[in-house]
């Protein structure tokens, strides 16, 4: 079960976990498409050419394990000037996974993204994981890998598209977007052959009816 928007004590709960992030400082509008559970041959190529013929960018949250088969695409992602996050190297769910083997595997992500962007996969993740793997973090960052020394930001969103629910229709997916959308909201679409179909028909929907309301499509 989820719901498009997260629930208020969700926030509640995980209030250092990043949910939107609103730009209170200016009149413009900004979102940002993030897409979870790539590379995937043709599905985040798809994207990537759709991305390009609107000329946006968007982050992609990518598991270790797609990045190892897949590396070309990988690449792309970067080539084509989008950001890249951590989503653990074999999209462990956290509720169902000792810490010590959740943080190993968010680590082995880590060495091929080199981010400082991690969602956790299903958005499930334990108090006590987000506490080790920011003590790992500072602990580690600068050392051992090649990423600038920033603070490990853990993004959750504000509007779950739906796409990876084979009973939505992929119209229904598009109005999920399109009826929650605000300033700063954080939208989550997959790259995955699960979403495939409802990706197909939203994500170019989506992001003519977004420019044509004015917003400006951001990384994270």
């Amino acid at each position: 079960m989820y719901t498009v928007r997260p629930p208020f004590f969700l926030k509640w709960f995980y209030p250092n976990l990043i949910w939107n992030k609103e730009h209170k400082d200016t009149k413009e509008k900004v979102v940002y498409l993030t897409f979870d559970d790539g590379p995937i041959p043709n599905v985040t190529d798809f994207v990537l050419n759709t991305l390009k013929n609107f000329g946006i960018k968007a982050t992609f949250f990518c598991i270790g394990d797609n990045i190892q088969k897949h590396p070309q695409i990988f690449e792309r992602i970067k080539n084509d000037g989008h950001a890249v996050g951590n989503h653990t190297y074999n999209h462990l769910k956290g509720w169902k996974t000792e810490d010590n083997d959740y943080i190993a595997n968010f680590w082995k992500c880590q060495e091929l993204t080199a981010t400082n962007l991690f969602r956790p996969p299903y958005g499930r993740i334990k108090k006590s994981q987000i506490s080790q793997l920011i003590n790992s973090w500072q602990l580690t960052v600068g050392k051992e890998l090649k990423t600038e020394n920033r603070e490990l930001q853990i993004i959750m969103w504000d509007i779950l598209s739906g796409d990876f629910d084979l009973k939505l229709s992929p119209e229904r997916c598009y109005q999920n977007v399109i009826s929650n959308v605000r300033n700063g909201s954080i939208i989550v679409f997959h790259d995955s052959l699960k979403a495939w179909e409802r990706l197909e028909h939203a994500l170019p929907k989506t992001i003519e009816y977004l420019l044509a309301k004015g917003y400006r499509f951001e990384t994270l």
